[in-house]
């Protein structure tokens, strides 16, 4: 086992942990989403051994080999970067769970895939750009409602969260008010019962302010550097 990810994994979750505390939360509640862009199969076998189960990719076609190398069943694969539309196939094949749907044309191409290939179901999140960053994905929130309606109607597709992936800042403080605002639309939708899976995950924070969105209501977090160290 690799000692020195297997001591930073472990440190991250005692974060996780410290952060539920200060928030009156359970750790439990919160799953680690160990971001593995970047990194090869070999990286990703130590973290299952220091035990890790969930990873996150950017690019399927990146993902696709380590997926196989490393086995479709030894982890549970998420992901977390924007999808083209040409890609969609390859990733309802590849991914547990898609965090970056973000229109009514992806869902569409995403849910005919899900039949075509026998999938039953398909978990996915929005995600939200509450910015309007033009070089970045997600739906605006005036946007939103349209596609939250669309998935009402898919058989297969499986609405049950929220991801957001705020302005880069260094300051984590300079973050939260994004993670509040993603928290309030989530809390609306859950009163309306639109999560296939009740309360509405939010997929929020990163390696630098993953303790702020926690603070904030976040269930999933996307950790890569402060487990793998710096992309290779």
């Amino acid at each position: 086992m690799n000692q020195g990810l297997a001591a930073d994994l472990e440190q991250v979750r005692r974060r996780i942990s410290r952060a539920c505390e200060r928030s009156g939360r359970d750790p439990g509640e919160v799953k680690l989403v160990a971001v593995s862009k970047t990194h090869p199969a070999d990286t990703i076998r130590e973290a299952i051994a220091a035990g890790c189960r969930v990873f996150g990719e950017n690019k399927v076609q990146e993902a696709e080999g380590k997926i196989v190398e490393v086995g479709r069943q030894a982890a549970e694969w998420h992901l977390i970067g924007h999808l083209q539309s040409n890609k969609a196939r390859k990733a309802v094949q590849l991914f547990d769970v898609i965090h970056s749907l973000d229109s009514v044309e992806l869902a569409t191409r995403l849910e005919r895939i899900c039949k075509e290939e026998d999938r039953a179901t398909l978990p996915v999140l929005i995600q939200v750009d509450l910015a309007g960053e033009e070089t970045k994905s997600g739906i605006s929130e005036t946007g939103l409602p349209e596609l939250v309606d669309y998935l009402k109607t898919c058989e297969r597709l499986k609405l049950v969260g929220l991801m957001i992936l705020p302005p880069l800042n260094e300051l984590p403080e300079a973050t939260r008010h994004y993670f509040q605002r993603l928290r309030r639309i989530r809390d609306e939708y859950a009163s309306q019962h639109l999560f296939a899976e009740g309360r509405g995950e939010l997929s929020m924070g990163m390696s630098h302010d993953f303790e702020v969105a926690i603070e904030e209501g976040a269930t999933i977090v996307r950790v890569g550097t402060a487990i793998f160290g710096d992309r290779r």
